[in-house]
């Protein structure tokens, strides 16, 4: 299944572009183990997902927990944690 996967502020940075099309590998059902398996793609994956706890994602623009299903998703997007006013 291919996928759009978009990398927001420090994730962007660490893995070292804004967005790249995947093809999923069979298995990969959650956000939370999507995230393990991005993890595992090299060393500047590993470091933007060191501590997948912080990492905020959102599928089809509507965020979402790291249990989240991705089947269906046309757009995965992950970020950290956001403060503001």
């Amino acid at each position: 299944m291919a996928i759009k996967l978009r990398y927001f502020a420090w994730v962007r940075e660490r893995v070292g572009k804004p967005d790249e099309e995947i093809e999923l590998p069979a298995g990969i059902a959650t956000i939370g183990e999507l995230m393990t398996w991005l993890a595992g793609r090299g060393e500047e994956y590993a470091y933007a997902f060191e501590n997948p706890k912080i990492i905020r994602a959102a599928i089809d623009r509507s965020h979402v927990k790291p249990q989240a299903a991705i089947a269906g998703a046309r757009e995965i997007a992950f970020f950290p944690p956001m403060t503001g006013g």
